[in-house]
């Protein structure tokens, strides 16, 4: 079968992932890409369900594409992702004309499922929580010189607010060797920095084994997820990255191999989701403020460099003026590089959902306002000592806003605007002399 496909992603990494992987998929068996919405004979939105707004952007573009179908009356639209495991049978009646909708575990099938609507079968639904997994969703698209790995599925955290337990299931981590083998292909492709992905990635070989019994590390390493990064690095990968942290990780295994391994970058995103301990209790983080600051003591103590971003939540239940200035002053405490700041939404069928939602809208709002106002302060007190410095940036093509500019990012995951001098090529590792600093981007000139 044949078409031409656009993909339209909502959501975090692992949508990003998901959606490559299903590219990839159907490159292989000979669809098309586009990115231009209006050329496609398939239309997917990749959804997510992380926050109320989320799925209604999903839906709205969903109802838009399916709208267009009125003056292309032969193409199909479909939905993938979070936003479908979560509503199952409802989907189908909340968004009315789909030809078919798979949740996240499914998206192997997707080839056969078009090729079934394609046939007349539609309009389908898989929902299933049985993953199908394999080489089929193992591929990337060429060009990049970044990549996103897949190292665990799922989560069994529980926090109160948190559908992802419910719509990506339990915790399940891929095999290292299967994980090596992913990297070593992208290493031969040309890929200069992979990014490892988890819902929980900390908890990489918890839950099932991930080595061959007996194995052991070269350097002692006793920990799956320190092992793992040893080996990644061994790829001839030149950047290793992993996300999103959590402090019960941040073990002095894990401190001793970021330390001593020069490919892995400085930086974690580590969300803390508030400052307040009777919050993060109410939460149920698993983890208090002072386990928090220990944990970014370890790896601060072991990169001189280190970079730390965070998400947090304002407005939870029962939220006071008291726990926002305690989160606002533990956020100043540990001068996080960036920080994504969220205002709470309650999603149907979490512990919390069944809370009164007591922060008034407008209170939401003005906490908002404040932190995001606060990091941009400690954004530009962060950036202001790095004018001058040469920075290690790779390369990643052409600013999608300034096409004069080319972009790319540091080891510690900043964002850096430069002119290329013409010698430059995707991929290339550059000295940039930063010139201009904002709270969350770097401008700068190539060094010779």
């Amino acid at each position: 079968m044949s078409g031409l496909v656009h993909i339209r992603t909502y959501g975090c990494q692992m949508n990003v992932r998901d959606s490559e992987a299903a590219a990839a998929l159907l490159e292989s068996r000979g669809y098309r890409l586009t990115d231009v919405e209006s050329e496609a004979d398939i239309l997917i939105v990749n959804t997510c369900s992380i926050r109320g707004k989320a799925e209604d952007k999903a839906r709205g573009k969903l109802a838009l594409m399916i709208f267009s179908k009125q003056e292309r009356p032969g193409r199909i639209v479909g939905a993938i992702g979070c936003m479908v495991q979560r509503m199952g049978r409802e989907v189908l009646k909340s968004v009315k004309g789909l030809d078919f909708a798979l949740g996240p575990h499914r998206l192997a099938r997707l080839p056969q499922v078009i090729e079934a609507v394609q046939a007349g079968e539609g309009p389908i639904l898989d929902a299933g929580e049985v993953r199908e997994e394999g080489p089929a969703m193992d591929g990337h698209l060429p060009g990049s010189p970044i990549a996103f790995v897949n190292i665990l599925y799922g989560c069994d955290r529980r926090c109160a607010y948190c559908i992802v337990p419910d719509v990506r299931g339990r915790e399940w981590s891929r095999p290292a060797f299967d994980v090596l083998e992913e990297v070593r292909r992208l290493v031969g492709a040309g890929v200069r920095e992979v990014t490892l992905l988890g819902q929980s990635v900390m908890s990489y070989g918890r839950k099932n084994p991930v080595w061959p019994e007996g194995e052991c590390s070269s350097s002692g390493f006793l920990e799956p997820l320190p092992r793992l990064l040893e080996s990644v690095a061994k790829t001839g990968i030149a950047r290793v990255r992993f996300t999103s942290g959590h402090p019960s990780g941040c073990s002095d295994e894990l401190a001793r191999i970021m330390g001593l391994t020069s490919e892995i970058c400085e930086h974690l995103h580590m969300p803390v989701q508030s400052g307040s301990d009777r919050i993060l209790e109410r939460m149920r983080r698993g983890y208090g403020v002072e386990a928090y600051r220990q944990a970014a003591a370890r790896l601060r103590t072991a990169m001189p460099d280190f970079a730390l971003t965070t998400d947090v939540i304002v407005g939870f239940p029962g939220e006071t003026d008291a726990d926002f200035e305690s989160t606002r002053a533990f956020m100043d405490e540990m001068r996080f590089d960036n920080a994504f700041i969220f205002k709470y939404s309650p999603r149907s069928g979490t512990p919390a959902a069944a809370w009164p939602d007591d922060v008034p809208v407008a209170e939401k709002v003005r906490r908002n306002k404040i932190l995001l106002e606060d990091q941009d302060r400690r954004g530009m007190e962060i950036h202001g000592p790095l004018i001058g410095r040469e920075l290690e940036v790779l390369a990643e093509g052409a600013s999608l806003r300034n096409g004069s500019r080319w972009c790319g990012r540091t080891r510690t995951n900043k964002i850096v605007f430069f002119v290329n001098p013409g010698s430059l090529g995707v991929g290339d590792l550059a000295r940039i002399r930063i010139t201009k600093v904002l709270p969350q981007t770097l401008y700068g000139d190539w060094v010779a």
